[in-house]
Formats: structure tokens, C-alpha cells, sequence
């Protein structure tokens, strides 16, 4: 061993200090830690690092297999327990530099020459392995995250305790939640991007703690608070990221137990949505309560819908009582959606009333018509 490595070993805990209050100082995750951690923990492991160096210097050659197996382990501990990949690579340059200077002042340049080149191979043989080690394990921290979500956003949609997951999924549990039945319209045909993209949407969102069960085509959220907490909005982030229009029912559960019966409203929301062709936005069940009543089981809905069974046969005059009727009887506005004449919507509209037998210039005629073409929608399969 020459005299450069034996004043190396002789130094370590000088070396060592020096290394740490570096990194204390400007790396900010460190400069956080308590002393007690950064004279402990961290302390040891650039220890036994420097005690590594010095030996494979004196070796002339960089860690073999074991050493390899014993940082990579080391950095997936380090990893599970919080410790960001930018600090732990961070760490090394730092530390060394602070080595370094130290070192500096009673070596020749010979002997700094080779500690330099030897710190540089050390370098590139040992964080190569320490990302990918990091990052191997924030990986399956991360799947075991979104595993404990899941579970926990089934729990609260089922009825079930979720307060242990949601401590080992680290989410605070709010009082009462917003559940969210959305749908997407047509677009990608990528579902992976499709969910990505509606995740990463939620996660901007400002609120914390929103849960989420995703398909290609739209899914089911939970959203902490009341009516009012920017869910249009949220809906609208949706289908920016997209690229797809977004229909949402949502009903509000007071608190954990009423979250299934929230779920069930909701979606018979989505389904009345879909089945009446209602266009992108946010409904509740008061924007559909005629309709969610009218769905109902009950002798009245085929009655209604058979009313407009004489114009089986002629989807002209179907979709223009559909259009005229969702436009709330406004003729001016259902003639320019249809592209046609003024006269010739009267005249079409003449031509219903006479097949199937209702006033439409009447109150009572237009209640009827209204609910007809509703319940001919509803009872579409």
C-alpha cells in the first residue's frame, strides 16, 4: 500500500465528516435530514464507501460482483425508505469532491492524478447499477401504490372498511365524496395513453387524495368534497387530455356508507345518459329526474313509447319530432338544426300530429309528445 492509501485509511473519519457536511450543505434532501441521522446512518455508509475506494485503489480495479451486490442492496433500501435517486446520485460527486480537497493538500500530483482517475471508474461502474437498482425499486413501491388504490377505491365503492388501506396507501379518507361515473365519446384507440393521459388529469387536479378506477373508455371517481369542488372543470381537464368528449353522472355520498348507493345512482344516470343521447357535460339526478322516474318498471313507459309507433317506418318525421322536442318546442331553432324551411317543419309537424293522434298546438299535447319520445328512448335496449 503506498503512503497515499495508508493516509487515506488513516483519515477516514475526517474524510468521512467532511463528505457529509458537503452533502448537508448542498444537497437540499440531506440538508433536511436530522443530525442524528446525518451522524448516523449516513455517516456509515459513506464510511464503508470510502473504506471501498481506498481498497480497490490499492487493488487497481474497480468493485467486483459481491461489492456491486452490497451497493445495489444498500440502494434499494435507501430507495424504500424515501431517499430520491437525484440525492443518492447527487451524494457521490459531493462527497468525493469534499474527499478530494482534503486529500489535496499533502499529495503530489502523481498520486492525485491516479486517485482522480480510479474515483471516476469507481464512479462509472458503481451508478449505472445504483440508478437502475433505485429505480427497480420505486417501480414496485409505486405497483404496490397503485395496487393498495385499487383495493381501497373498491372497498369504499363496496360498502367495505377501508381505513387500513387507505393508511397503507397513504391517503386521508374525507368525509364525504363526489362519486363520478364518466364516459369518454369516441377517439384513441390506445387505451394504455387513453388511461395515462385521465390520470394524469386527476393527479393535476388541485384537490388531494382523488380516487380513481380507470378503463379506455372512462371509469369511476371518487372526489373529496361537495357538489361545488370544480368538477366541471376536472371534467373539462379530462377531455383536454384526450382529446375525447366527457359525459359525467355524478351523486354525492354524505359519508362512507351511502358511497355504494351514490355508485348505483350514478350509474343509472350514465345509463339514462347514453340511452337519451344527452350531450358531453356533468349531470345530476336533478337534471334528469322526469327521465329517471319515467325508467322506472311500470305499465306507462311501452304506452308512452307506442305513441309514436305510426311513424315507425319514417325516420324523417322521428328525427324531426327528436329534434323538435329537444329543442324545447322552439321551431326556429329546430328548423335551422335540421336544415330545412320554417313552412316545412310545420308541415312536417302537421303530418306527426295527424299519425299519431295528439293536439300539438295544446299543452297537453306537447306534455304527451315530450314523453313519448322520451320513453321510446328508454326503451331501447
Amino acid at each position: 500500500m503506498s503512503r497515499f492509501e495508508d493516509r487515506m485509511v488513516a483519515r477516514i473519519p475526517e474524510l468521512t465528516r467532511a463528505a457529509v457536511e458537503r452533502c448537508a450543505a448542498e444537497i437540499p434532501f440531506y440538508g433536511l435530514l436530522p443530525r442524528e441521522l446525518l451522524d448516523g446512518d449516513v455517516r456509515a455508509a459513506f464510511d464503508q464507501t470510502i473504506r471501498l475506494v481506498t481498497t480497490t485503489l490499492r487493488e487497481d480495479r474497480g468493485p467486483n460482483a459481491t461489492e456491486l451486490t452490497e451497493i445495489i442492496d444498500w440502494s434499494a433500501r435507501r430507495a424504500a425508505e424515501g431517499l430520491p435517486l437525484d440525492a443518492a446520485i447527487a451524494a457521490y460527486p459531493v462527497g468525493w469532491q469534499a474527499c478530494w480537497e482534503l486529500l489535496a493538500e499533502d499529495a503530489d500530483a502523481a498520486d492525485l492524478r491516479r486517485y482522480g482517475a480510479h474515483v471516476l471508474r469507481y464512479l462509472a461502474a458503481v451508478l449505472p447499477a445504483l440508478a437502475l437498482a433505485h429505480l427497480h425499486e420505486q417501480q414496485q413501491i409505486e405497483g404496490q401504490r397503485r395496487d393498495t388504490r385499487r383495493g381501497l377505491i373498491a372497498a369504499l365503492l363496496a360498502g367495505e372498511p377501508a381505513a387500513d388501506l387507505a393508511e397503507q396507501a397513504g391517503v386521508a379518507l374525507a368525509d364525504a365524496y363526489l362519486v363520478v361515473v364518466f364516459r369518454l365519446g369516441p377517439g384513441g384507440d390506445d387505451a394504455r395513453p387513453t388511461v395515462r393521459r385521465v390520470q394524469a388529469a386527476l393527479d393535476a387536479h388541485q384537490q388531494a387524495d382523488v380516487l380513481a378506477a380507470l378503463g379506455p373508455d372512462g371509469g369511476t371517481i371518487l372526489l373529496p368534497g361537495s357538489p361545488g369542488d370544480g368538477l366541471p372543470a376536472l371534467m373539462e381537464r379530462v377531455a383536454e387530455a384526450t382529446s375525447r368528449t366527457v359525459t359525467a353522472a355524478v351523486a354525492t355520498a354524505a359519508d362512507h356508507a351511502a358511497v355504494p348507493g351514490a355508485l348505483a345512482e350514478a350509474e343509472q344516470i350514465a345509463d339514462l345518459l347514453g340511452r337519451l343521447d344527452r350531450p358531453p357535460g356533468v349531470y345530476r339526478l336533478d337534471d334528469v329526474l322526469l327521465e329517471y322516474q319515467m325508467a322506472r318498471p311500470g305499465p306507462a313507459l311501452p304506452a308512452l313509447a307506442a305513441k309514436l309507433d305510426p311513424l315507425d317506418g319514417r325516420p324523417v318525421l322521428l328525427d324531426t319530432v327528436r329534434t323538435f322536442v329537444r329543442h324545447g318546442h322552439n321551431r326556429a331553432r329546430a328548423a335551422a338544426e335540421l336544415r330545412i324551411h320554417r313552412n316545412t317543419l310545420d308541415y312536417r309537424l302537421a303530418k306527426v300530429a295527424k299519425l299519431v293522434g295528439l293536439d300539438l298546438g295544446s299543452p297537453d299535447g306537447l306534455r304527451i309528445l315530450d314523453a313519448a319520445v322520451t320513453a321510446r328512448a328508454l326503451a331501447r335496449p
